[in-house]
């Protein structure tokens, strides 16, 4: 009975959000604008615990939530965006239930079949970031997206004919566009934390194989090192892009070649030995990597320090 209670809530449409916030149905049931200026504060959070059917893009004015790893920072103060895609729980603490939202979009996905967004809208990495990991706009920042939530709302309001979608589904891809060109942003205005979170990434991938976690636990996972991070995997992989160019997998895959070289190159432990002291169930998956990574298999590499 208890676990029943504690089970996050399941909106699965539009207009059940609709009824949480007090409000009349949805004029669309696929898409809604609700503007937060014409809704009373305390009908705007929705229960602590819940899952979405559907994307939701929230504006709000004061955006709190700074990464939990790093307070020395500089944040814009004009407020800024949540992104949450269906399917994720939310619990609503904090910053996410503290203050209403100017403005929130909600999208079902069936809104986007049979166009391209229904696919593409998936490489928008920051619908995975946790709401600490909010992008925090500038005051230009601000109008350029305030104008789009504007101009979505005008389309809404209008009478709904053959071109709606189209026109509704170019306004949000320009939305996401030039909230991904406002990440890259904030990733380099974030550049000091970023490298303090790099030099954290490369002790914690360098203690795991040191005192050699790996024969127990496996490959490091990305999951593994967003945790001890304290953001999330998706947030990880963009911020290591913005600054490597590679993505947290990518990252952990060097590492291990690096480890790899010491050991091939300063002991005596056979390819396979390295490979399941790396982590590696098989050698084969080892040698295909270090292949990959170096144009050599690890004998050859060997066979070149002597």
């Amino acid at each position: 009975m208890k676990k029943e209670q504690n089970s996050p809530v399941q909106i699965a449409s539009l207009s059940q959000a609709h009824q949480f916030f007090g409000l009349p149905k949805p004029m669309h049931p696929l898409v809604s604008l609700i503007n937060g200026r014409q809704v009373q504060a305390e009908n705007m959070a929705l229960p602590q615990h819940h899952v979405l059917g559907f994307y939701k893009i929230s504006y709000k004015p004061k955006l709190g939530g700074k990464l939990q790893y790093g307070q020395s920072y500089y944040d814009f103060d004009e407020g800024g965006l949540l992104f949450i895609s269906p399917g994720q729980v939310i619990g609503n603490t904090g910053s996410d239930g503290a203050v209403c939202s100017e403005y929130t979009l909600l999208i079902h996905p069936d809104f986007f079949l049979g166009h391209s967004l229904a696919k593409n809208i998936k490489q928008y990495g920051f619908f995975s970031y946790a709401t600490n990991e909010g992008l925090h706009l500038s005051e230009e920042e601000k109008a350029t997206i305030m104008e789009i939530f504007k101009m979505i709302e005008k389309e809404l309001n209008s009478r709904i004919d053959d071109f709606s979608q189209d026109v509704i589904i170019s306004q949000v891809e320009l939305l996401l566009n030039y909230a991904n060109r406002f990440y890259k942003r904030q990733f380099i205005t974030r550049k000091a934390v970023s490298n303090d979170l790099l030099a954290k990434l490369d002790d914690l991938l360098a203690d795991y194989f040191n005192n050699e976690r790996s024969l127990t636990q496996g490959l490091p996972t990305v999951q593994f090192l967003s945790e001890n991070l304290n953001i999330s995997p998706s947030y990880l992989s963009d911020m290591l892009r913005s600054l490597t160019g590679q993505n947290a997998q990518q990252h952990i895959h060097n590492k291990l070649i690096e480890k790899a070289k010491e050991r091939l190159s300063t002991t005596n432990l056979s390819v396979s030995e390295v490979a399941y002291a790396l982590g590696f169930e098989h050698p084969q998956s080892f040698n295909k990597l270090f292949k990959t990574k170096t144009n050599l298999s690890p004998l050859e590499f060997r066979r070149s320090f002597n």
